[in-house]
């Protein structure tokens, strides 16, 4: 009987051991909802694992939201865009370099009838065009690259403080804020990427892209282990030198919707 339990414990202790070394293939990533909602990082990971072996378990919240969770040590690599939160959360030594990865750029959807008259190049112009109207605008509200990138609009345009009684902050996702959008019939602003991989754009379209303030920049970062001891450092490292690496750069640019290109590689290497 005591053969039969020594035999057992054994087959139990192997079976930890190997979960236990599973685990340690692995890493966490706090990115943003439009890596994830665009379906990159279901094409990009599976690459990276087969060149390295190793998984990467995605938390996918807003920039802000994803920065928290680094800065809190609960994950090993942050991979967002927002730039100027990302060089203050490495000033505070929450990492010890931000690497550029890839870039795309944000885009206004509204109605095709287009009530606001917003249609054009100009993303100051058509929030002034907005407001006046009291048109519906749906912003993301959740601290996210995107959410930050449309307050910056907001205070280029003098109108921080009276966006229009249209004006709603959700407090989701770029998802979930294009649903509500379509919905309603609302201008929304949103990352190219995830606009492209939107199935449910009911009368929206694209009315107002090309200004060059309309520029996404995705940077990548370590998670300092020096204030996190437990962080995966070197599996992280991995990831960060894979992805602003060769083949990494060309997973990239190779990751298309219905032949367009959501992403475009800019590793400073």
């Amino acid at each position: 009987m005591s053969i039969t339990w020594t035999r057992a414990a054994c087959i139990g202790i192997a079976m930890a051991f190997t979960a236990g070394a599973a685990m340690a293939q692995s890493i966490t990533m706090a990115s943003t909802t439009s890596t994830e909602q665009s379906g990159l990082f279901g094409y990009l990971l599976p690459e990276f694992k087969k060149a390295t072996g190793l998984d990467v378990k995605v938390v996918a919240v807003g920039t802000g939201q994803a920065i928290d969770t680094a800065r809190r040590g609960d994950a090993d690599v942050l991979f967002v865009h927002d730039q100027a939160a990302e060089e203050k959360f490495v000033s505070e030594g929450g990492a010890v370099k931000r690497w550029p990865v890839m870039y795309n750029d944000f885009v206004l959807v509204g109605p095709k009838s287009d009530p606001a008259g917003i249609r054009g190049e100009d993303i100051v112009a058509a929030l002034k065009k907005i407001s006046a109207a009291n048109a519906p605008f749906i912003s993301r509200g959740d601290k996210s690259g995107t959410h930050a990138a449309e307050l910056r609009y907001w205070a280029q345009s003098g109108l921080a403080a009276n966006k229009g009684s249209g004006y709603k902050e959700c407090g989701c996702g770029m998802g979930p804020a294009l649903n509500i959008g379509s919905s309603a019939n609302g201008y929304v602003l949103a990352d190219r990427g995830t606009w492209l991989s939107f199935k449910n754009r009911g009368d929206l379209a694209v009315l107002v892209e090309g200004d060059t303030r309309l520029f996404n920049q995705y940077g990548v970062m370590v998670v300092n282990p020096a204030k996190h001891p437990h962080v995966k450092a070197a599996d992280a490292q991995k990831f960060v030198d894979w992805v602003t690496g060769p083949a990494g750069q060309a997973a990239i640019a190779s990751y298309k919707i219905n032949g367009k290109q959501l992403f475009f590689p800019n590793a400073d290497r």
